[in-house]
């Protein structure tokens, strides 16, 4: 199949879940056409002969007043469409690119050609909405005009449904982790780097928006600090940066304190932790915890969103209300207390994520979605003549 793969090519869940989709399908004979604003992240390093990026060119003009990001890019998808052959277009997120998608095939029915579109919603296409409601018919016709939606959780599904008043034809396809990337390689020179060997290491992963309580992740930090020697690795880099470090500043834990900024490979950085903390205002997903516990690393994160779906409470991490740093900081002194316990806990955390979101089952779900798009459209053409 030839693929066009829309997507961020930014920090991010979106950006990184189609990274690693579309490097899978390569790997298994696809071609695939990133369309995005530069070469996404996760393939900086990443050479495929069945791997096409395609750039979109930022267009200001000033007579209209800003960046012409959303029609550059329909232009572009069309495009590709046409000089590439595409088979189908698979967008990540609903604004804005389910919407270019859609406009891409408006240009293409006019010359004759129309291919199915696949959106993949990751979660912020519902709180956009939450915050700007204006923005309800934009995501609601970017839903609908795809061809198939998919959700990365059970619970993205059920939220979309009652948020968009929609029909039940929402496919939930999770998200995946690689197992040969992400796994417990040990590295002792590296881990010295930041921690004493008698000194547990907590880690966070995110983009310190607001959703992602990194403030929450500080305060915890400092319980735990307060039992035991350990020191917090803070990787990625956002708004709420600053007050984090202003928070364990006045907490006086800023000497045990790591603040890394962004890293492009978090994978040698994982293995390091003893405990991911992950207190989230709702994750559609948790692909960081995934990839953690791939690496044999207990999560402690929050009941809400989708991370229930990926952490087992008690046996690969554990769940606490949103907001209850008392709670989290209880369960991360329980794993670090029993190093025999850490560690049955991290094996059990990685069988699962490779039982259940491994790269073989999960893009071997999206293939078989491909197809059956692909088939149907082909009985429409045989029935239209």
């Amino acid at each position: 199949m030839r693929i066009g793969m829309v997507c961020y090519p930014t920090y991010g869940g979106s950006g990184v879940v189609a990274s690693e989709l579309g490097r899978m399908l390569a790997r298994r004979g696809h071609s695939v056409h990133f369309i995005a604003s530069a070469r996404p992240f996760r393939l900086l390093d990443e050479f495929s002969e069945n791997i096409f990026c395609h750039e979109v060119e930022s267009i200001n003009y000033p007579v209209l007043h800003g960046d012409l990001y959303t029609l550059s890019m329909a232009v572009k998808i069309a495009q590709v469409a046409l000089d590439e052959r595409l088979d189908l277009v698979h967008a990540h997120y609903a604004v804005p690119h389910a919407l270019c998608a859609s406009l891409a095939m408006d240009m293409l029915t006019a010359v004759g050609r129309q291919i199915p579109v696949v959106t993949t919603l990751h979660g912020t296409d519902i709180t956009l909405v939450g915050k700007a409601p204006s923005f309800f018919p934009a995501v609601r016709l970017g839903i609908q005009r795809s061809d198939a939606v998919v959700a990365v959780s059970e619970w993205l599904r059920q939220e979309t449904l009652k948020h968009f008043r929609l029909p039940n034809h929402i496919r939930v396809i999770h998200n995946f982790v690689d197992g040969e990337v992400f796994a417990r390689k040990e590295n002792p020179r590296l881990r010295r780097r930041y921690a004493k060997d008698n000194e547990a290491i907590a880690m966070h992963v995110s983009n310190f928006r607001p959703v992602k309580r990194v403030e929450d992740v500080v305060r915890t930090f400092s319980r735990i600090a307060e039992s035991r020697p350990a020191k917090l690795l803070m990787i990625g880099d956002g708004p709420d940066r600053k007050a984090a470090m202003n928070l364990a500043r006045e907490l006086d834990v800023m000497n045990r304190v790591w603040f890394l900024g962004k890293q492009d490979y978090v994978q040698n950085l994982l293995p390091l932790a003893d405990v991911l903390l992950f207190p989230s205002d709702g994750e559609s997903f948790g692909l960081a915890a995934a990839e953690a516990m791939a690496c044999e690393t207990p999560v402690i994160a929050t009941r809400r969103g989708g991370i229930a779906e990926v952490v087992t409470h008690g046996r690969t991490g554990f769940l606490c209300p949103v907001g209850d740093v008392d709670c989290m900081a209880k369960a991360a002194i329980d794993i670090l207390s029993s190093p025999d316990k850490r560690r049955a806990m991290g094996a059990e955390a990685r069988q699962d994520i490779l039982t259940r979101f491994s790269p073989q089952k999960i893009v071997g779900q999206y293939e078989e979605l491909y197809g059956s798009l692909l088939g149907q459209q082909s009985a429409d053409v045989a029935a239209a003549e």
